[in-house]
């Protein structure tokens, strides 16, 4: 009779494992967003779900010791049962009874059915799961202090001081996801792109004042109301004296209301009357900021100044945007992208086009840190700038200088660098 109580008792003990581990993994294994929806939508118990993950040590420490707790009195049990049976040769016996059962009903058969449903089995044993915690947890923070008492004999710290942030984990679970086929190379740059609205400066999306479209404020009024009906931009900036003094703002919209209010006579139109203040942001601002003023204002454009003032550009809403869903075309815009695609797989690109555009575009990984085009990584990489002509490989791409104007590189032909297949080698055949 006794006999039967302990198998009894071990078989209890290995379900109370196959608890504890299945729970372990379930827990870590489920969506903190999922289990947040849920809770706000009302389910208690995945509110129990997230309030033993904000506690994530003590959780994983009350389960630990529960689960070894039963296997090892489980194993005593078994042990005992072994020896009566078989003499000193039950130590062996149970050792080996044991390690099964444990192996596979009490770790790998719970563990994988938590795998399969995280949430659901998180869920479900949530309740139970703090009621161990709540028992266990004298003991084991006792053994925390232990342990950080140990780790700091041997100098080793508990404080992770490379936790990757919330957005790189996101920013992870996307590019996986993406791998996995589970989100399309759109999505997956949508996202990307709005993540990075808080890494990157208006100074990394600008038109730079080189290729600024501006009008002189001093030209005669016909003639500036001839260049912005050509222009294929809304707003056009005003400048006088010298093209860096912007001194407003032109919206093609209030220069047709004013040609009309004067009979369609430019003449008797005051272009600085009609021209807005111009709005100046410094480009060290991060594009989330921006974004922020430009709701805040209801504004669509501004101009960009450095730390001396001086006038390095213009960044408009659209830009943002932009970063965040590719690039926006309208029927007024001009179609050169600057990009042509060869047969052999490189590229003609234009020095001015920026390296997240590449990488946006191709899927490519070119580093944008210390250079904003690409024409600026092959002089930063080449440490020099380089002559016409001239070819350099860096980050598994290999580039070549095609068009050089003064010591502005204006056309380059880049191409990936193809690891060469291994020759299979195989029995000689004949």
């Amino acid at each position: 009779m006794w006999l039967w109580a302990i198998v009894v008792a071990i078989f209890a003990l290995i379900c109370l494992s196959a608890f504890f581990s299945g729970s372990e993994t379930a827990l870590t294994a489920s969506s903190r967003a999922r289990m947040h929806q849920l809770e706000k939508a009302g389910d208690k118990r995945a509110g129990t779900v997230n309030r033993l993950l904000t506690a994530k040590e003590r959780l994983i420490g009350a389960l630990l010791f529960g689960n070894n707790l039963v296997n090892i009195f489980a194993s005593a049990l078994a042990t005992s049962v072994f020896i009566q049976l078989f003499g000193e040769a039950g130590v062996a016996y149970a050792t080996l009874v044991m390690t099964f059962l444990v192996l596979v009903f009490a770790e790998v058969l719970p563990k994988t059915w938590a795998l399969a449903v995280p949430d659901r089995f998180a869920i479900t044993v949530a309740p139970l799961v703090r009621l161990a915690v709540t028992v266990f947890g004298p003991f084991v923070v006792f053994v925390e202090w232990i342990v950080r008492a140990i780790l700091r004999v041997v100098g080793a710290g508990t404080d992770a001081d490379d936790l990757v942030s919330a957005h790189d984990e996101i920013r992870g679970a996307v590019d996986l996801l993406h791998r996995e086929g589970s989100v399309r190379k759109g999505d997956r740059d949508m996202l990307g792109g709005l993540l990075d609205l808080s890494a990157l400066d208006v100074s990394d999306i600008m038109v730079h004042r080189t290729n600024m479209q501006a009008l002189n404020a001093d030209d005669p009024t016909d003639k500036i109301v001839e260049a912005a009906m050509a222009s294929p931009y809304t707003r056009l900036p005003l400048w006088r004296g010298e093209p860096e003094n912007i001194v407003g703002v032109l919206h093609a919209k209030d220069l047709l209301r004013a040609l009309a209010a004067a009979g369609g006579k430019a003449d008797k139109i005051k272009i600085m009357q009609v021209a807005a203040e111009p709005w100046f942001v410094p480009d060290t601002t991060t594009l989330q900021a921006q974004l922020n003023e430009f709701l805040r204002r209801k504004a669509h454009f501004a101009l960009t100044v450095d730390e001396y003032g001086e006038v390095m550009g213009l960044v408009t809403l659209e830009d943002i945007l932009e970063e965040i869903v590719g690039d926006i075309a309208d029927e007024h815009d001009v179609d050169i992208q600057g990009v042509e695609q060869q047969a052999d797989g490189s590229i003609i690109v234009d020095g001015t086009v920026p390296i997240r555009d590449l990488n946006r575009a191709l899927d490519w990984s070119l580093p944008d840190d210390e250079a904003t085009t690409i024409a600026g990584l092959v002089i930063h990489e080449a440490r020099t700038i380089p002559e016409q002509g001239q070819e350099f490989t860096f980050h598994r791409f290999r580039f070549k200088v095609l068009r050089k104007v003064r010591n502005q590189i204006t056309q380059l032909r880049v191409a990936p660098l193809r690891v060469p297949r291994p020759i299979p080698t195989g029995p000689a055949e004949g």
